[in-house]
Protein backbone atom coordinates (compact mmCIF):
# COMPACT_ATOMS: atom_id res chain seq x y z
CA UNK A 1 0.00 0.00 0.00
CA UNK A 2 1.03 3.42 -0.66
CA UNK A 3 1.65 6.21 1.56
CA UNK A 4 -0.92 8.62 2.66
CA UNK A 5 1.61 11.37 2.40
CA UNK A 6 0.39 12.49 -1.20
CA UNK A 7 0.92 16.14 -0.19
CA UNK A 8 4.42 15.65 -0.23
CA UNK A 9 4.72 14.13 -3.72
CA UNK A 10 5.11 17.37 -4.63
CA UNK A 11 8.75 18.11 -3.13
CA UNK A 12 9.87 15.37 -5.49
CA UNK A 13 10.96 18.31 -7.98
CA UNK A 14 13.81 19.32 -6.02
CA UNK A 15 13.42 18.32 -2.43
CA UNK A 16 10.35 21.61 -1.39
CA UNK A 17 9.25 20.98 2.09
CA UNK A 18 5.59 20.07 2.04
CA UNK A 19 5.30 19.80 -2.00
CA UNK A 20 3.37 23.02 -2.46
CA UNK A 21 3.42 24.96 -5.05
CA UNK A 22 4.51 28.49 -3.86
CA UNK A 23 1.10 29.34 -3.35
CA UNK A 24 0.47 29.23 0.74
CA UNK A 25 -0.16 30.30 4.09
CA UNK A 26 -1.08 33.89 4.55
CA UNK A 27 -3.53 37.00 2.83
CA UNK A 28 -2.91 40.23 1.19
CA UNK A 29 -4.08 43.42 1.68
CA UNK A 30 -7.75 44.54 1.59
CA UNK A 31 -7.22 47.01 -0.96
CA UNK A 32 -5.60 44.11 -3.07
CA UNK A 33 -6.78 44.44 -6.84
CA UNK A 34 -7.89 41.39 -8.84
CA UNK A 35 -5.76 40.80 -10.98
CA UNK A 36 -4.27 37.75 -12.78
CA UNK A 37 -0.98 36.31 -10.98
CA UNK A 38 2.26 37.34 -12.76
CA UNK A 39 2.67 34.58 -15.28
CA UNK A 40 -1.07 33.69 -15.49
CA UNK A 41 -2.19 34.60 -19.62
CA UNK A 42 -4.69 37.20 -19.95
CA UNK A 43 -7.55 35.03 -21.85
CA UNK A 44 -9.27 32.14 -20.75
CA UNK A 45 -8.56 31.28 -24.21
CA UNK A 46 -4.82 32.60 -24.41
CA UNK A 47 -2.45 29.48 -23.89
CA UNK A 48 -1.28 27.83 -27.08
CA UNK A 49 -4.83 28.86 -29.16
CA UNK A 50 -6.99 27.75 -26.14
CA UNK A 51 -5.70 23.84 -26.17
CA UNK A 52 -4.29 24.51 -22.84
CA UNK A 53 -6.19 25.23 -19.75
CA UNK A 54 -4.55 28.36 -18.57
CA UNK A 55 -5.31 27.94 -14.90
CA UNK A 56 -2.77 25.05 -15.02
CA UNK A 57 0.43 27.65 -14.89
CA UNK A 58 -1.22 30.34 -12.90
CA UNK A 59 1.11 31.23 -10.31
CA UNK A 60 -1.98 31.75 -7.48
CA UNK A 61 -3.70 34.19 -5.70
CA UNK A 62 -4.43 34.94 -2.17
CA UNK A 63 -7.72 32.94 -1.92
CA UNK A 64 -9.09 30.31 -3.29
CA UNK A 65 -11.49 27.11 -3.71
CA UNK A 66 -11.95 23.69 -4.46
CA UNK A 67 -15.29 22.86 -5.25
CA UNK A 68 -16.43 19.04 -6.94
CA UNK A 69 -19.58 18.48 -8.29
CA UNK A 70 -21.92 15.06 -9.10
CA UNK A 71 -23.61 15.28 -12.05
CA UNK A 72 -27.43 14.21 -12.71
CA UNK A 73 -27.45 14.71 -16.17
CA UNK A 74 -29.39 12.66 -17.64
CA UNK A 75 -27.63 11.57 -21.06
CA UNK A 76 -24.62 12.74 -22.75
CA UNK A 77 -26.01 16.00 -24.51
CA UNK A 78 -27.72 17.61 -21.31
CA UNK A 79 -23.97 16.87 -19.95
CA UNK A 80 -22.60 18.65 -23.14
CA UNK A 81 -24.91 21.50 -21.91
CA UNK A 82 -23.58 21.75 -18.25
CA UNK A 83 -20.41 21.55 -19.59
CA UNK A 84 -20.77 23.94 -21.95
CA UNK A 85 -22.73 25.97 -18.94
CA UNK A 86 -19.70 26.31 -16.76
CA UNK A 87 -16.74 27.23 -19.31
CA UNK A 88 -19.10 30.16 -20.78
CA UNK A 89 -19.38 31.00 -16.92
CA UNK A 90 -15.50 31.01 -16.35
CA UNK A 91 -14.56 33.13 -19.58
CA UNK A 92 -17.20 35.92 -18.17
CA UNK A 93 -15.74 35.51 -14.35
CA UNK A 94 -12.29 35.44 -15.98
CA UNK A 95 -12.83 38.60 -17.93
CA UNK A 96 -14.75 40.69 -15.21
CA UNK A 97 -17.91 40.94 -17.33
CA UNK A 98 -21.17 41.59 -16.19
CA UNK A 99 -24.33 41.48 -17.44
CA UNK A 100 -26.76 44.75 -17.68
CA UNK A 101 -29.91 44.40 -14.31
CA UNK A 102 -32.79 42.65 -15.85
CA UNK A 103 -36.62 43.25 -14.86
CA UNK A 104 -37.32 43.75 -10.82
CA UNK A 105 -39.92 41.10 -11.02
CA UNK A 106 -37.66 38.02 -12.31
CA UNK A 107 -35.13 36.54 -10.19
CA UNK A 108 -31.52 38.25 -11.33
CA UNK A 109 -28.98 37.24 -12.76
CA UNK A 110 -26.15 38.09 -11.52
CA UNK A 111 -26.18 37.32 -7.27
CA UNK A 112 -24.91 41.37 -6.95
CA UNK A 113 -21.87 40.31 -4.09
CA UNK A 114 -19.72 42.20 -6.00
CA UNK A 115 -19.39 46.20 -6.52
CA UNK A 116 -16.62 46.35 -8.68
CA UNK A 117 -17.43 45.34 -12.06
CA UNK A 118 -13.97 44.95 -13.13
CA UNK A 119 -13.51 42.23 -10.57
CA UNK A 120 -12.63 39.30 -12.02
CA UNK A 121 -11.47 35.47 -11.17
CA UNK A 122 -7.12 35.17 -11.57
CA UNK A 123 -7.88 31.41 -12.78
CA UNK A 124 -10.05 28.92 -12.71
CA UNK A 125 -9.84 25.08 -13.47
CA UNK A 126 -12.30 22.23 -14.79
CA UNK A 127 -11.00 18.65 -14.52
CA UNK A 128 -12.97 15.39 -14.19
CA UNK A 129 -13.36 11.99 -12.34
CA UNK A 130 -12.76 8.36 -13.05
CA UNK A 131 -16.79 7.81 -12.14
CA UNK A 132 -17.49 10.26 -15.25
CA UNK A 133 -16.38 7.38 -17.20
CA UNK A 134 -19.18 4.70 -15.96
CA UNK A 135 -21.67 3.75 -17.92
CA UNK A 136 -24.11 6.69 -17.47
CA UNK A 137 -22.83 8.71 -20.73
CA UNK A 138 -21.28 6.12 -22.84
CA UNK A 139 -17.48 7.70 -22.20
CA UNK A 140 -15.85 4.46 -20.51
CA UNK A 141 -14.01 3.83 -23.95
CA UNK A 142 -12.40 7.14 -23.71
CA UNK A 143 -11.07 7.10 -20.17
CA UNK A 144 -7.71 8.38 -19.96
CA UNK A 145 -5.80 5.66 -19.35
CA UNK A 146 -4.55 6.07 -15.73
CA UNK A 147 -7.41 7.60 -14.60
CA UNK A 148 -9.18 5.79 -11.35
CA UNK A 149 -10.58 6.73 -8.22
CA UNK A 150 -7.85 7.48 -5.41
CA UNK A 151 -7.35 4.01 -3.66
CA UNK A 152 -6.64 4.66 0.01
CA UNK A 153 -3.19 5.15 0.64
CA UNK A 154 -1.29 4.06 3.77
CA UNK A 155 -2.44 5.55 6.69
CA UNK A 156 -5.01 7.70 4.92
CA UNK A 157 -8.53 8.59 6.82
CA UNK A 158 -10.40 9.71 4.04
CA UNK A 159 -13.59 11.16 4.45
CA UNK A 160 -16.05 10.05 1.73
CA UNK A 161 -17.93 13.06 1.94
CA UNK A 162 -15.03 15.04 1.10
CA UNK A 163 -13.71 12.45 -1.51
CA UNK A 164 -14.04 11.95 -5.28
CA UNK A 165 -16.71 13.63 -7.86
CA UNK A 166 -17.30 13.89 -11.42
CA UNK A 167 -15.93 16.89 -11.51
CA UNK A 168 -13.57 19.65 -10.09
CA UNK A 169 -13.56 23.55 -10.40
CA UNK A 170 -10.56 25.21 -8.69
CA UNK A 171 -11.02 29.12 -8.48
CA UNK A 172 -8.57 31.25 -7.59
CA UNK A 173 -9.10 35.39 -6.79
CA UNK A 174 -7.24 38.09 -5.04
CA UNK A 175 -10.34 38.33 -2.52
CA UNK A 176 -12.69 35.57 -0.88
CA UNK A 177 -16.26 37.63 -2.30
CA UNK A 178 -14.43 36.86 -5.75
CA UNK A 179 -14.65 32.94 -5.49
CA UNK A 180 -17.85 33.18 -3.65
CA UNK A 181 -19.22 35.18 -6.49
CA UNK A 182 -18.18 33.24 -9.45
CA UNK A 183 -19.22 29.69 -7.60
CA UNK A 184 -22.94 30.80 -7.03
CA UNK A 185 -23.01 31.84 -10.72
CA UNK A 186 -22.03 28.82 -11.76
CA UNK A 187 -23.97 26.71 -9.69
CA UNK A 188 -27.14 28.68 -10.56
CA UNK A 189 -26.49 27.87 -14.35
CA UNK A 190 -26.41 24.67 -13.83
CA UNK A 191 -28.57 23.84 -10.93
CA UNK A 192 -30.26 21.24 -12.85
CA UNK A 193 -27.45 19.47 -13.31
CA UNK A 194 -24.45 19.82 -10.92
CA UNK A 195 -24.91 18.94 -7.36
CA UNK A 196 -21.95 20.58 -4.63
CA UNK A 197 -20.17 17.28 -3.53
CA UNK A 198 -17.68 18.72 -1.35
CA UNK A 199 -16.36 22.10 -0.93
CA UNK A 200 -13.26 23.58 0.19
CA UNK A 201 -12.27 26.96 1.16
CA UNK A 202 -8.21 28.15 0.77
CA UNK A 203 -5.55 30.89 1.05
CA UNK A 204 -2.43 31.77 0.62
CA UNK A 205 0.22 33.86 0.36
CA UNK A 206 1.72 34.23 -3.07
CA UNK A 207 5.12 35.19 -3.99
CA UNK A 208 4.87 38.78 -5.72
CA UNK A 209 8.08 38.00 -7.46
CA UNK A 210 8.79 34.31 -8.59
CA UNK A 211 12.50 33.42 -8.63
CA UNK A 212 13.90 30.26 -9.84
CA UNK A 213 13.92 27.79 -6.99
CA UNK A 214 13.23 29.62 -4.40
CA UNK A 215 9.88 31.35 -2.26
CA UNK A 216 9.24 33.48 0.58
CA UNK A 217 5.57 31.42 1.22
CA UNK A 218 5.36 29.18 4.00
CA UNK A 219 3.20 26.73 4.37
CA UNK A 220 1.19 26.52 7.99
CA UNK A 221 4.34 23.69 9.53
CA UNK A 222 6.28 27.38 9.01
CA UNK A 223 8.37 26.06 6.35
CA UNK A 224 9.12 27.47 2.91
CA UNK A 225 6.47 25.78 0.41
CA UNK A 226 7.46 26.14 -3.35
CA UNK A 227 11.32 25.65 -3.31
CA UNK A 228 12.09 24.21 -7.16
CA UNK A 229 9.15 23.94 -8.17
CA UNK A 230 9.73 23.18 -11.65
CA UNK A 231 9.63 26.79 -13.79
CA UNK A 232 5.91 27.29 -15.26
CA UNK A 233 6.94 29.01 -18.15
CA UNK A 234 9.17 27.19 -19.74
CA UNK A 235 7.19 25.87 -22.68
CA UNK A 236 9.81 22.75 -23.07
CA UNK A 237 9.66 21.88 -19.34
CA UNK A 238 6.12 21.85 -18.98
CA UNK A 239 5.64 20.10 -22.24
CA UNK A 240 7.81 17.13 -20.52
CA UNK A 241 6.11 17.23 -17.13
CA UNK A 242 2.83 17.96 -17.60
CA UNK A 243 0.68 18.26 -20.38
CA UNK A 244 -0.22 14.65 -21.96
CA UNK A 245 0.82 14.82 -25.59
CA UNK A 246 0.26 13.05 -29.13
CA UNK A 247 2.17 9.24 -28.77
CA UNK A 248 1.96 8.90 -25.16
CA UNK A 249 -1.07 6.16 -25.09
CA UNK A 250 -4.01 8.00 -24.15
CA UNK A 251 -7.47 8.92 -26.09
CA UNK A 252 -6.78 11.35 -28.67
CA UNK A 253 -9.04 13.85 -26.81
CA UNK A 254 -6.81 14.01 -23.92
CA UNK A 255 -3.96 15.55 -25.70
CA UNK A 256 -3.50 18.72 -23.88
CA UNK A 257 -4.99 17.86 -20.40
CA UNK A 258 -3.40 16.81 -17.50
CA UNK A 259 -3.79 14.09 -14.50
CA UNK A 260 -4.26 16.12 -11.66
CA UNK A 261 -3.89 14.69 -7.90
CA UNK A 262 -5.47 16.49 -5.18
CA UNK A 263 -5.29 15.35 -1.52
CA UNK A 264 -7.22 17.50 1.34
CA UNK A 265 -4.45 17.66 4.13
CA UNK A 266 -4.76 17.36 8.03
CA UNK A 267 -1.85 19.25 10.00
CA UNK A 268 -1.84 18.65 13.74
CA UNK A 269 -0.41 21.86 14.47
CA UNK A 270 -0.31 22.04 18.13
CA UNK A 271 1.61 18.82 18.25
CA UNK A 272 4.22 20.38 15.60
CA UNK A 273 4.32 23.68 17.80
CA UNK A 274 5.67 21.64 20.91
CA UNK A 275 8.16 20.14 18.50
CA UNK A 276 12.02 21.26 18.55
CA UNK A 277 13.11 22.72 15.79
CA UNK A 278 16.09 20.69 15.52
CA UNK A 279 13.48 17.60 15.10
CA UNK A 280 11.51 19.69 12.55
CA UNK A 281 14.06 20.59 10.26
CA UNK A 282 15.54 17.19 10.44
CA UNK A 283 11.83 15.54 9.29
CA UNK A 284 11.76 18.10 6.47
CA UNK A 285 15.84 18.06 5.68
CA UNK A 286 15.93 21.87 5.39
CA UNK A 287 16.68 24.86 7.69
CA UNK A 288 13.30 26.76 8.38
CA UNK A 289 14.72 29.81 8.51
CA UNK A 290 16.45 30.23 5.21
CA UNK A 291 15.20 26.87 3.31
CA UNK A 292 18.39 25.58 2.33
CA UNK A 293 18.71 22.02 2.67
CA UNK A 294 20.38 21.06 5.89
CA UNK A 295 24.38 21.43 5.11
CA UNK A 296 23.78 24.50 2.84
CA UNK A 297 23.67 28.24 2.96
CA UNK A 298 21.31 28.97 0.31
CA UNK A 299 17.88 28.25 -0.50
CA UNK A 300 18.59 27.38 -4.33
CA UNK A 301 21.51 24.95 -3.34
CA UNK A 302 20.60 21.36 -4.86
CA UNK A 303 21.45 18.22 -2.08
CA UNK A 304 23.93 15.67 -2.77
CA UNK A 305 22.69 12.48 -1.79
CA UNK A 306 25.80 11.05 -3.11
CA UNK A 307 28.81 12.83 -0.83
CA UNK A 308 26.08 12.72 1.92
CA UNK A 309 25.54 8.74 1.92
CA UNK A 310 25.68 8.01 5.31
CA UNK A 311 22.88 10.92 6.20
CA UNK A 312 25.11 13.01 8.27
CA UNK A 313 23.86 16.48 7.05
CA UNK A 314 20.47 14.86 5.71
CA UNK A 315 18.79 12.24 7.25
CA UNK A 316 18.11 9.21 5.27
CA UNK A 317 14.54 9.21 6.51
CA UNK A 318 13.60 13.49 5.81
CA UNK A 319 11.23 14.35 3.54
CA UNK A 320 12.93 15.94 0.98
CA UNK A 321 15.36 13.14 0.64
CA UNK A 322 12.99 10.23 0.31
CA UNK A 323 10.40 12.52 -1.98
CA UNK A 324 13.39 12.75 -4.83
CA UNK A 325 16.24 10.56 -4.06
CA UNK A 326 17.88 12.27 -7.03
CA UNK A 327 18.99 8.69 -8.34
CA UNK A 328 16.85 9.05 -11.71
CA UNK A 329 13.75 8.54 -10.71
CA UNK A 330 10.35 10.26 -12.26
CA UNK A 331 9.87 13.10 -9.57
CA UNK A 332 8.78 16.06 -11.68
CA UNK A 333 5.47 17.22 -11.16
CA UNK A 334 4.01 20.64 -10.82
CA UNK A 335 2.68 21.40 -7.63
CA UNK A 336 -0.31 23.91 -5.82
CA UNK A 337 -0.76 24.35 -2.57
CA UNK A 338 -3.44 26.04 -0.55
CA UNK A 339 -4.17 26.40 3.25
CA UNK A 340 -6.66 25.88 4.93
CA UNK A 341 -8.64 26.71 8.51
CA UNK A 342 -11.68 25.33 9.29
CA UNK A 343 -12.01 26.18 12.88
CA UNK A 344 -11.80 23.03 15.78
CA UNK A 345 -13.14 19.79 15.57
CA UNK A 346 -14.94 17.87 18.29
CA UNK A 347 -12.21 17.38 20.55
CA UNK A 348 -10.96 21.07 20.45
CA UNK A 349 -8.35 21.02 17.65
CA UNK A 350 -7.71 23.23 15.01
CA UNK A 351 -8.89 21.93 11.71
CA UNK A 352 -5.82 23.31 9.77
CA UNK A 353 -4.07 22.33 6.63
CA UNK A 354 -2.54 21.65 2.86
CA UNK A 355 -5.02 21.05 -0.21
CA UNK A 356 -2.18 19.56 -2.36
CA UNK A 357 -2.74 20.26 -5.64
CA UNK A 358 -0.23 18.28 -8.40
CA UNK A 359 -0.53 18.26 -12.00
CA UNK A 360 1.61 15.57 -13.94
CA UNK A 361 1.21 13.89 -17.52
CA UNK A 362 1.35 10.26 -15.72
CA UNK A 363 -0.18 9.81 -12.85
CA UNK A 364 2.05 7.28 -11.89
CA UNK A 365 4.87 10.14 -11.63
CA UNK A 366 2.75 10.80 -8.43
CA UNK A 367 2.00 7.56 -7.19
CA UNK A 368 5.98 6.44 -7.27
CA UNK A 369 6.75 9.38 -5.08
CA UNK A 370 4.17 8.19 -2.58
CA UNK A 371 5.68 4.84 -2.81
CA UNK A 372 9.42 6.73 -1.69
CA UNK A 373 7.44 8.56 1.36
CA UNK A 374 6.15 5.35 2.82
CA UNK A 375 6.68 5.40 6.77
CA UNK A 376 8.36 8.75 6.77
CA UNK A 377 8.61 10.43 10.65
CA UNK A 378 6.47 13.34 9.09
CA UNK A 379 3.14 11.07 9.05
CA UNK A 380 2.84 11.29 12.62
CA UNK A 381 1.89 15.12 11.83
CA UNK A 382 -0.24 14.73 9.19
CA UNK A 383 -3.29 12.64 7.90
CA UNK A 384 -4.71 13.17 4.69
CA UNK A 385 -8.87 13.31 4.79
CA UNK A 386 -10.28 13.76 1.14
CA UNK A 387 -9.46 14.81 -2.18
CA UNK A 388 -9.43 12.40 -5.29
CA UNK A 389 -7.63 11.62 -9.00
CA UNK A 390 -8.72 13.77 -11.29
CA UNK A 391 -8.34 14.49 -15.22
CA UNK A 392 -7.98 18.25 -16.13
CA UNK A 393 -9.73 18.76 -19.48
CA UNK A 394 -7.82 20.01 -22.45
CA UNK A 395 -8.71 24.16 -23.23
CA UNK A 396 -11.83 24.68 -24.90
CA UNK A 397 -10.31 26.29 -27.79
CA UNK A 398 -10.86 29.46 -30.00
CA UNK A 399 -14.53 29.25 -29.93
CA UNK A 400 -15.44 25.85 -28.41
CA UNK A 401 -15.66 25.17 -24.60
CA UNK A 402 -14.06 22.98 -21.96
CA UNK A 403 -15.03 18.57 -22.33
CA UNK A 404 -15.97 19.44 -25.89
CA UNK A 405 -13.36 17.38 -26.99
CA UNK A 406 -14.83 14.85 -24.67
CA UNK A 407 -17.83 14.66 -25.56
CA UNK A 408 -18.16 15.34 -29.08
CA UNK A 409 -14.37 14.10 -30.09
Amino acid sequence: MLTRRAFLAGAAAGGTALGAGGLLVGCTSENAPDVAPPNAPESFRGLRNGTLQTGILAAGSAYGLLASFRTVAAERSELGDTMRAVSEQIEVLSTGQHPEPLDAGLPPSDNGVLDDASARLASATLSVGASLFDDRFGLADRRPVELVDMTRLANDRLDPARTHGDMLLVLQASHPDVCVHALRRIMRETRGTLVLHWLLDTFTRPDEQPLGGQTKTRNLLGFKDGTANPDAAQDDLMDEVVWVRAGDGEPDWATGGTYQAVRIIRMFVEHWDRTTLREQEAIIGRHRGSGAPLGSDAETDIPNHVEDATGEAIPLDAHIRLANPRDGSPALMLRRGFSYARGVDGSGQLDQGLAFVSYQRRLDTFLQTQQRLAGEPLEEYIVPEGGGFFFTLPGPGADGWLGQSLLEG
